[in-house]
């Protein structure tokens, strides 16, 4: 039991890592990490992330906490940073997000993409495929369902073991590509935010305009 609790590939991202107050260089600094998953008595899946984008709570309208707003559903977002936020896109695709900052301060980051590494034949079969490219865990709703994460997994603590993350590589400024979220239009100005943030030149991102 201890062996399964021991970090993968390198320590565990600790709680003050995303209790910050700087959502963007939070959402910056995700990339190069790695996530993982071990659910349902199933083996570790996860993989490094490349893409994150940044949502900033209550100022930001493309946020469900926009103006403070309160829900069943968002009620997890007003939790200090380090837990998960999961909710359904369209009724058909889970999201998976990380609540970030200071309890009370809603900020959230959407994984939208990652590089798989480990339990790549699980996350095949729950992704029905029989290959590995990048469309196993490019777009958050790929991401969400080969990671084997549903809603009933929000409000998970990421300190634990079912759903964490661990330190990988730290990108250079130079490597990360800054550009606008997907998929926001009523949105308004915040739309035009470059807060969705890449692995300059990685084969695993989203092809997402």
């Amino acid at each position: 039991m201890r062996n399964q609790r021991a970090a993968i590939v390198g320590k565990k991202l600790p709680a003050a890592f995303f209790r910050r107050e700087d959502v963007l260089q939070i959402g910056r600094e995700l990339l190069g990490q790695y996530l993982f998953t071990r659910l349902g008595g199933a083996r570790v899946t996860g993989g490094r992330i490349v893409e994150t984008e940044a949502y900033a709570g209550a100022t930001d309208r493309a946020s469900h906490a926009f103006g403070n707003r309160r829900t069943r559903r968002t009620a997890v977002m007003y939790q200090a940073g380090g837990v998960a936020y999961i909710y359904l896109c369209y009724g058909l695709h889970a999201l998976f997000n990380i609540i970030t900052g200071p309890q009370d301060i809603p900020h959230a980051i959407l994984i939208r993409a990652l590089e798989p590494t480990h339990g790549i034949d699980l996350m095949l079969r729950r992704r029905s495929k029989t290959r590995l490219d990048r469309t196993l865990t490019a777009g958050p709703g790929a991401l969400a369902q080969a990671l084997g994460l549903r809603v009933r997994y929000s409000g998970a603590s990421l300190l634990g073991n079912k759903i964490w993350l661990e330190k990988g590589i730290d990108f250079h400024p130079a490597e990360i590509v800054s550009t606008t979220r997907v998929g926001i239009e009523y949105a308004g100005a915040d739309a035009q935010r470059p807060w969705r943030f890449l692995v300059r030149g990685s084969a695993w991102s989203s092809r997402a305009k």
